[in-house]
């Protein structure tokens, strides 16, 4: 019963770990879809988040998009006012706060906590002599290096994490961000879908 335990607590262990952040770095994405008006282009990524902050993308139906925009246009616009994103349907896209983005993707670090309850785990071994009986059991604590020494690993790797996610959102985020005319920028937008729609420009 015991080795069973210890089995699928190292199980857990192996597919619920803190991931450390992939930065999106907007510059360098290939982007591949795009759309253009009044000498105005988007171009756009969707899928850019990795690891752990993926998967809670499609939990939370958030996405979060990786936004290039060039203004060739003869004046400055602003993102989110004097040009807004639109679906195929023309409807407008609300794109997401600071906060509104981070929140929900980050990394729970309290639950990382829960690898103390692997403290009490002993390993036990049984030595047998040469006749094959038993002779003496004894029992290794390795639950008091296992349950403490995950717990740091993992909290300490999701803080780090969530520091640079949650310091990435605030430098790239485009919401409200005025591009000059002749300009060209990069940088991410939160939107609450679990779509890939098309992205289209609207200028006022």
């Amino acid at each position: 019963m015991k080795t069973n335990f210890l089995l699928l607590s190292l199980i857990i262990l192996m597919n619920s770990c803190a991931t450390g952040y992939v930065n999106i770095n907007p510059k360098n994405q290939n982007y591949a879809s795009s759309d253009e008006q009044n000498n105005v282009k988007i171009e756009y990524k969707y899928n850019v988040l990795k690891k752990k902050y993926a998967k809670k993308e499609l939990k939370k139906n958030i996405n979060v998009v990786a936004i290039k925009v060039t203004n060739n246009s003869d004046k400055d616009i602003t993102f989110g006012n004097s040009m807004i994103i639109t679906n195929n349907q023309g409807s407008k896209i609300n794109m997401l706060e600071n906060d509104e983005i981070f929140k929900p993707l980050k990394q729970n670090v309290a639950t990382y906590f829960l690898y103390l309850l692997l403290t009490p785990i002993n390993l036990f071994t049984t030595k047998t002599n040469e006749f094959g009986q038993q002779e003496t059991t004894s029992s290794i604590p390795i639950g008091l290096v296992i349950g403490p020494g995950v717990t740091a690993i993992n909290t300490i790797t999701a803080g780090s994490a969530n520091k640079k996610f949650k310091e990435e959102i605030k430098l790239h985020n485009l919401k409200g961000k005025t591009i000059k005319k002749g300009e060209t920028v990069a940088g991410i937008i939160g939107i609450r879908s679990n779509n890939y729609n098309n992205l289209k420009i609207s200028l006022k």
